[in-house]
């Protein structure tokens, strides 16, 4: 019966709390609930420039582009629709950038027909949050544990694996309701891409993608339907971005990384996490770090634009907006990292970055 109770609750929560975020800054309107190629035609102002995509980078992009447009007049529309949804609409060309948490896959660059640019934004840690309010510690996770939860084989909080990684813990037998993404996801790529590198069973059954067939639980839409399937579903489970579980004061584990360390998820772990060198298309995982002290669920987010900028009509004008936007976040934007729990670019990120967008052109001639 608890079991049932808590999978009603969750679907009720799901009703109730998926939404998703419209950044429209220096506008007064977003997408008066419109979605898809309504909401995002090709706007004649090129002092407007459209975004779509990730939710894990959402709440950086919100800063910066509300400080961007402060400094310059520039009004960015970027809605939080997932990295899939954003892939879509720069597919079809109905925004001007997309993010996604995932490189393009060789079928989504095929459907683009021509080069599409990678370019980093920041990179991020992929939490596990939960609500088990009668449990004060903060807990460990387990590769084995994690990956035993989202296979639907532990399916109670006081199961002996998880009690033997956090002894002196009173565990609750809470039946356990596991969140996912119901959504295409960089996020999710994140974490199954984690999972597939840690745990042969799930390589194998599931395996790795911005979209998966999950094998339990519950989906949500974004990074807020997920956190919000957690925050109103007791005994819940869930993988979000770091920034969203703060936000929400949500509690998330320590997750023991290749070295055999349990490491808490923030932006010291990150950057270790993210500290290798980049290949010339920026395109890497980085998940199941070998640094010793970095977390083991965390990546890049990046900007996508088509390297060429003439297309769909669009002015000179329009195409440097766009260009000039993206280096400015890769410079000066990279100050409101931190503080919302993001991790910098390192210096040699920033210079693979920067020769990616000089290899952007308009009618073949090099925008910056």
């Amino acid at each position: 019966m608890k079991l049932k109770t808590s999978f009603k609750i969750a679907l009720l929560a799901a009703s109730a709390f998926i939404v998703l975020g419209t950044i429209s800054a220096g506008c007064n309107s977003g997408t008066n609930g419109k979605s898809g190629s309504d909401s995002t035609q090709n706007s004649s102002d090129d002092n407007t420039l459209l975004g779509a995509g990730s939710t894990f980078v959402y709440p950086l992009f919100s800063k910066q582009f509300a400080e961007y447009n402060k400094q310059t007049g520039l009004k960015i529309n970027y809605q939080s629709i997932g990295s899939g949804g954003g892939i879509l609409q720069l597919t079809n060309k109905t925004v001007d950038f997309g993010d996604s948490d995932a490189p393009l896959t060789p079928d989504q660059a095929s459907k683009m027909g021509v080069p599409v640019l990678h370019i980093p934004m920041c990179s991020g840690a992929v939490v596990i949050s939960y609500n088990l309010p009668q449990v004060k510690d903060t807990l460990n996770l387990t590769p084995d544990v994690i990956a035993g939860i989202y296979l639907g084989k532990i399916t109670s909080w006081n199961d002996p694996k998880i009690q033997a990684i956090n002894k002196g813990v009173s565990l609750p037998n809470t039946p356990i309701v596991v969140a996912h993404r119901s959504d295409g996801s960089g996020t999710t790529n994140i974490f199954t891409d984690y999972l597939s590198k840690v745990n042969e069973e799930w390589n194998q059954k599931v395996g790795k993608g911005t979209s998966v067939n999950w094998p339990a639980g519950l989906g949500g839409k974004g990074n807020e339907g997920v956190s919000g399937l957690i925050k109103q579903t007791p005994g819940g489970i869930g993988y979000i971005e770091l920034a969203y579980a703060i936000q929400n004061n949500m509690p998330y584990a320590k997750v023991q990384n290749k070295a055999g360390n349990y490491i808490t998820p923030n932006i010291a772990s990150t950057s270790a996490a993210s500290n290798v060198t980049l290949p010339a298309d920026s395109k890497i995982f980085l998940g199941n770090t070998d640094a010793a002290d970095g977390y083991p669920i965390s990546g890049f987010t990046w900007a996508l634009i088509y390297q060429e900028q003439a297309y769909n009509n669009r002015s000179a004008n329009r195409a440097k907006n766009v260009l000039k936007l993206l280096w400015w976040n890769i410079h000066d934007g990279q100050k409101f990292c931190e503080s919302l729990h993001y991790a910098p670019l390192s210096p040699a990120a920033v210079a693979v970055a920067e020769k990616i967008l000089k290899s952007a052109t308009y009618n073949g001639k090099a925008i910056l």
